[in-house]
């Protein structure tokens, strides 16, 4: 037992046992100045006095315990962590060894909060996002999220913006590259440089008017990366004016959707909208083949295939994720009504799931909601390989899907029997608002509901709490 200064501990236990300081002295075997030096933390808690402790009041010695400090750290650490202040890890420690009463209170407080966010986000799931106009602001990411949303992933005037910047710079899907280059040299006198990134894709300089991209990116990355560039420059008043958006609630909100939006216009001018949505027709919306046509990347071309929504010309409605092994989805479009889950994770049975045991292959899912809506699924890993020994990778799963009546127009729909229900695996939103009883996989009940347990069936049946 390493040296443990307990004295709020011992000061509690005094409280609680209504004792004297000489009192419980004489109840340990110690002398009352002894104990005081204990109790103000000038004399470290012994195992002697600790198991005195236990004899006498019977008091279990967990509550001494570097363990259970330990644990009460973490969960601090964790609550704290959404304070909007830094609370450093001794400022924690010290709230954990000296007062782990109000440690576990802030603890409790926190999980209600969450619980009470979760109900929350649960309810909009149900009611729409039009519920979340008279919610509390949520997080500056779930503002842009939702930004995005409202429009259904399609910005009309970077669209406009990027085909025009195409046309005038001369552009095509294999000289991206040189062009992008050339224009911002002859238009805004910037220099492009490739070079080690130190992990940074871009940088600006502009008091040289360099702009730094990294040597390790492919072509089409470094393109994207130039065109995003461009976007700040050319675009920055368009851009500025499309993020005064009631949906973003402050600064950090609007800064991110400002990069969103430059990121969008990058993707637009690459694959241009008319010529991208002839060549997706063209090509059954086969992503592979896009992706070579285009010279970028498979994931970058499911984004793109996500907001062809032009009213007078539409392409198939996708919705997007990208999801890491861990099941926490980083990235999510929408151009359809398709409402993701906030709260608690995704489906198991998802196949987005699934391709991280199949990396490199792509999958296709039919795949039924809980409200009887199916979708046609399409997923593959994508990632980056690490940068050398010992350094970890990036690794993705990308998801792409559609509504099952919109699948016949996919090369992916080739195979399957899109008309016959037993051919699609019901899946959920995610178990803490998903209905489905049955399932084998659920992991939580239901938000609002308990759980009892069939003994005979290995099943969860929730039911609704009194």
């Amino acid at each position: 037992m390493r040296k443990a200064f307990m004295g709020v501990r011992l000061r509690r236990l005094r409280e609680e046992r209504k004792l004297k300081q000489v009192e419980l002295a004489n109840a340990l075997g110690i002398s009352p100045s002894y104990l005081n030096q204990l109790e103000q933390n000038q004399r470290p808690l012994t195992v002697p006095v600790l198991l005195k402790i236990n004899a006498v009041f019977g008091i279990d010695v967990q509550l001494f315990s570097e363990d259970e400090e330990a644990r009460l750290i973490t969960e601090l650490r964790d609550a704290l962590a959404e304070g909007s202040e830094d609370v450093s890890l001794a400022e924690v420690r010290e709230v954990a060894m000296n007062m782990p009463a109000v440690g576990r209170t802030l603890v409790a407080l926190h999980r209600r909060y969450r619980e009470a966010a979760e109900r929350s986000e649960a309810m909009a799931a149900q009611l729409g996002d039009e519920w979340l106009a008279d919610a509390p602001a949520r997080m500056p990411f779930e503002q842009v999220r939702d930004f995005f949303y409202a429009r259904h992933n399609h910005v009309e005037p970077l669209d406009k913006a990027a085909e025009r910047l195409y046309a005038a710079a001369g552009l095509s899907p294999h000289s991206a590259h040189a062009g992008l280059q050339t224009w911002l040299r002859d238009r805004h006198a910037i220099q492009t440089i490739f070079a080690d990134g130190n992990g940074t894709q871009r940088r600006f300089d502009p008091a040289t008017r360099t702009l730094h991209i990294a040597a390790d990116l492919t072509p089409g990355q470094q393109a994207f990366q130039m065109a995003t560039q461009l976007a700040f420059i050319e675009l920055a008043a368009t851009i500025d004016r499309l993020a005064d958006d009631r949906i973003l609630q402050g600064e950090e909100a609007r800064q991110l959707a400002r990069v969103g939006l430059a990121n969008y216009f990058a993707g637009a001018l690459l694959l241009p909208y008319g010529d991208f949505l002839a060549a997706a027709e063209a090509e059954a919306y086969d992503i592979e083949r896009l992706a070579r046509r285009f010279g970028v990347g498979f994931e970058t071309i499911c984004h793109r295939l996500s907001t062809l929504q032009r009213p007078d010309a539409r392409g198939v409605p996708f919705f997007f994720v990208r999801v890491d092994r861990a099941g926490n989805i980083s990235k999510r479009q929408s151009a359809t009504d398709f409402h993701f889950s906030r709260v608690g994770g995704s489906c198991p049975l998802w196949n987005v799931h699934e391709a991280f045991a199949q990396p490199g292959k792509l999958l296709t899912q039919i795949a039924q909601m809980p409200d009887g809506r199916t979708y046609l699924w399409i997923a593959r890993t994508v990632g980056t390989p690490s940068g050398g020994y010992g350094e970890p990778g990036k690794s993705f799963a990308v998801g792409l899907g559609c509504d099952i009546r919109h699948a016949g127009r996919l090369v992916y729909s080739r195979g399957l029997d899109l008309a016959d229900p037993a051919a699609a695996t019901p899946i959920g939103a995610g178990c803490k608002i998903c209905e489905r009883t049955g399932c084998a996989q659920r992991a939580f009940p239901p938000i609002g509901r308990a759980v009892a347990v069939d003994h005979n069936r290995s099943t969860l049946a929730p039911y609704p709490v009194a």
